[in-house]
Order: C-alpha cells, then sequence, then structure tokens
C-alpha cells in the first residue's frame, strides 16, 4: 500500500501522537460547544502552524462534535505552495499519515481523475502543508473516514465547483476548504482586509483574489456551488497572527467558516418555503413584485409599486415563467446580462405574458390565476468537449442551464427542464431540436456554454 508520510509534523505541529493530540484537543476545548444542532455541510479552515491558525481552525472543528462514526467520507481541497499545478491534482496513493495514524484514500478520488481538469500528481502533495495540517483535527473530531484530498493550482470556480459536484454526497460527506487570508499587512489594515473578504464569504461572491485569500480558488469554487444549492454561511471566527501569536507589524489572516444546507436545496424557492436569510427573503418577494407590476401595470390593474432594491442596479439576466392552472403560460427570458437586472425582469415578465408566440396574450380574467417565476441566471461559461457523448458527461443534471449555438441557430434550456428530462442524452437532443437542429448533430463550431440559476417562484394554489 502506498503511503503519503507526514511532512510537516514537528514543524506546523507538534510530531508525537501523545503532544499533537493534547494540542487539537486543548484548541477544541478552547473553542467551546458548537452553537447550531444543524450538520454543516462545508467548512473553510486555515492552515498555518497551530500555534498561529489552531485556535480559529478548532471554531470550524467544534461544529463537528457529535459526528463521530456519521460522516465516513472528507472532500479536503488546498491551494498549492510549491509545485505549479493546472487544475487540480490527486495523490495517486492509497493512504495519507499523520502522527495519530493513516487516513484511507476514498475510491471516488479515482472516479474524480476522469474529469479533464484533474490530474494525478504525487509531487504536488509531497511537501503540501494546506491538507496535511487539518488531518489531525479531522481524526481528533471524526474518527475513522475515508479521504478525497485535491491540492488546488491553476482553476476556475466552475472546475473546482463541477469536482465538488461529483463528491457532494449526502450527510456522509464532509467538505473542507483550507485557505489563510490576507498576507504580511500591518494589523489594522489586515483587519479592514479580512472584513471585506468575510462579507464576499457571507454574500456566496465566487471572486475573491488571491490577495484576500491564498486558497481562493478553491474557496471561490465552494462559494460557487454554494450560490446554487441555496447554503448558507456563517461565520464562527475572524482572527489573525497578531492576535494568537506573533507581532503585528505583519500579519497573516485567519477565518473560519460553516456552511448550511437550507429546505429545498437547489430548487426554486416558494412563498410556504421558509427562507433562510432577510436578505434572500427580501430578494424573493421584490424580484416577484417587480414581475407581477409590470404585468399589471400592462394590463391596467393597480399594484402596490415594488420596493426598491440596489441588486436591481445590477446588470442581469433573467427568464420569467408563467403558469396557468399550472400549465405553461408563457416563457420569456435574457441569456445575457446586457441592461439593469430590474429592467430585465420587467422586459421579461410583460414579453412572457403578452408576446410569448405559443400563446395568445394573457388576458385580465386570468392574472390573478397566473403564477410567476423568476430565475437570475449566472454568466455562461463555455465548455470544451470533443463529442457529443464527452459533452453528455459533462453535464451536470439539474445544474446546468444550457446555450446551444450554431451559426444563426441558437436555443437554450433552463435547469428546470431536467425535471421533465432526467437523461443527458434526451437532455440534449430536444435542445438540439429546439434549435432547429439535427438529433445527433456535431460539429467543431458548435458552442456550448452552461450556467446556473436561482429561482424564485410563486406558491401554486
Amino acid at each position: 500500500m502506498s503511503i503519503r508520510p507526514a511532512a510537516v509534523a514537528g514543524s506546523f505541529y507538534p510530531g508525537s501522537a501523545t503532544s499533537l493530540r493534547t494540542e487539537v484537543r486543548t484548541h477544541l476545548r478552547d473553542a467551546g460547544e458548537s452553537k447550531t444542532e444543524t450538520t454543516p455541510k462545508a467548512v473553510i479552515v486555515p492552515h498555518a502552524g497551530y500555534i498561529y491558525s489552531g485556535p480559529v481552525a478548532a471554531s470550524a472543528y467544534a461544529t463537528l462534535a457529535g459526528l463521530r462514526g456519521r460522516i465516513r467520507r472528507v472532500v479536503l481541497l488546498g491551494p498549492a505552495h510549491r509545485v505549479s499545478v493546472r487544475g487540480l491534482a490527486l495523490p495517486g496513493v492509497d493512504a495519507f499519515e499523520t502522527p495519530l495514524g493513516s487516513v484511507s484514500i476514498d475510491p471516488a478520488a479515482a472516479r474524480l481523475a476522469t474529469l479533464p481538469q484533474v490530474v494525478v500528481h504525487a509531487g504536488a502533495h509531497a511537501h503540501e502543508h494546506s491538507l496535511e495540517v487539518q488531518l489531525p483535527f479531522l481524526q481528533e473530531t471524526l474518527g475513522e473516514f475515508a479521504l478525497v484530498p485535491l491540492v488546488v493550482g491553476d482553476a476556475s470556480p466552475d472546475e473546482v465547483a463541477e469536482v465538488l459536484q461529483a463528491v457532494w454526497g449526502g450527510p456522509e460527506t464532509l467538505i473542507v476548504i483550507s485557505s489563510d487570508l490576507s498576507h504580511y499587512l500591518p494589523y489594522e489594515l489586515a483587519r479592514r482586509a479580512d472584513s471585506i473578504t468575510a462579507q464576499a464569504i457571507a454574500d456566496l461572491d465566487p471572486t475573491l483574489t488571491h490577495s484576500q485569500a491564498c486558497g481562493a480558488t478553491p474557496v471561490n469554487g465552494l462559494l460557487s456551488i454554494a450560490r446554487r444549492f441555496h447554503l448558507q454561511a456563517e461565520l464562527l471566527d475572524l482572527r489573525n497572527s497578531g492576535d494568537t501569536a506573533g507581532d503585528r507589524a505583519r500579519v497573516v489572516g485567519y477565518g473560519a467558516w460553516a456552511f448550511y444546507e437550507m429546505p429545498r436545496t437547489g430548487q426554486a424557492v416558494d412563498e410556504q418555503t421558509e427562507i433562510a436569510s432577510d436578505a434572500e427573503k427580501s430578494k424573493h418577494t421584490t424580484l416577484l413584485s417587480v414581475a407581477r407590476g409590470a404585468i399589471a401595470g400592462q394590463l391596467g390593474i393597480a399594484v402596490t409599486p415594488p420596493a426598491t432594491a440596489a441588486f436591481l442596479n445590477a446588470h442581469g439576466a433573467s427568464f420569467v415563467t408563467l403558469r396557468h392552472l399550472r400549465e405553461l403560460r408563457g416563457c420569456i427570458g435574457s441569456l445575457d446580462a446586457h441592461r439593469p437586472l430590474g429592467e430585465d425582469v420587467q422586459y421579461n415578465a410583460r414579453a412572457a405574458a403578452f408576446a410569448d408566440p405559443r400563446f395568445a396574450p394573457l388576458a385580465r380574467h386570468e392574472y390573478e390565476q397566473v403564477r410567476i417565476e423568476v430565475s437570475v441566471l449566472s454568466t455562461p461559461r463555455p465548455m470544451s468537449a470533443r463529442s457529443l457523448v464527452d459533452l453528455q458527461a459533462q453535464l451536470r443534471p439539474h445544474v446546468d442551464g444550457l446555450i446551444l449555438r450554431f451559426g444563426e441557430k441558437r436555443a437554450t434550456f433552463l435547469p428546470k427542464v431536467w425535471e421533465v428530462l432526467p437523461n443527458a442524452h434526451d437532455f440534449l437532443a430536444h435542445l438540439q431540436h429546439k434549435a432547429g437542429l439535427p438529433v445527433g448533430f456535431w460539429h467543431e463550431e458548435l458552442r456550448i456554454s452552461r450556467y446556473a440559476v436561482e429561482s424564485y417562484a410563486e406558491a401554486e394554489d
């Protein structure tokens, strides 16, 4: 059996099992008991020497108390510090070793190697500390578990998110992202910089830079998929080395977060579903009010004007779908964010109601019975595929919306279409037909992009 031996035992953390176990337990004890009974789906933790970041990391691992034997797989991602890597690197070994024992590699790791952005690179793991320093905390809190370890190099948030999607699993799987924050700034400047980063993480904004977090690439991948699945981030601790050990002239920032799955993960939010945050609830109400108000205005029906909100002024792309007695009554949208989101929703709501060529214009007597859904699109990302079979293998059912272009022909399916076409072959075949192309058509000039949506729907009667 091939083993990746401990590389930073005795430097980043104690080299003896007794001393290591004592230090980990001390950090966990000082962190205190978790204030929530909900199991986190993912955590972000720092990866410096334990004297510096151990207290902050422990605040995240304390949320795992009581989960020993329940979490059986840990997907662990950290940035490459020593070796340049294109994509995400697996170690190509059977186990990782620490002074507390060995951790076996989960079979899911081998399956990830079939993804184009995943490589096997033992050298990237040999001396990398960002993953190793997490293992003693995981061993102490979880006991026995299997590991999917990935060193992350040059990759996009979507490439990281695709890997996370492939091993997302259920409550038996925990995602751990290893990252420090700002590096070598004066104490007060670091505090201000890290607070901005903390707000971005709370907002699930997957645009962090490496000056904000050395693990920005895996963090952005987590934030990207967290947006799709409506996870909620909770800040557990935010400090720097000037607070834990060392002087305050040049400090390194550390933060810990837990991410929790909310009801109806990855599905449209309706009015009867508890919405995690006031901000999300406000966005839900505002978008639907904007759409309904646009239709009412066209019909000459007086309604209360929707509340103003800053997010409506940012450019965004949306689809508005109407249903009458649970049957489709209109659906029109934008694929490109070419105007403020509020204007885009208004335009598409009126178009769905009165200009969808498949339906007669909405009548005044239908207004009260029609139910509205607003879908806000992420920026479409081009996909690279060698064949139609390759493209099918890359698709993520119930996550990907797809845009297909060939010459002047263009068509799209929202992720909701997976509900009626759950098979990737059928999904693509119907999309090709919609674009006016033969089923099974393939050409090197075929252009495919994918996107995700955040959907907000009125409740059906």
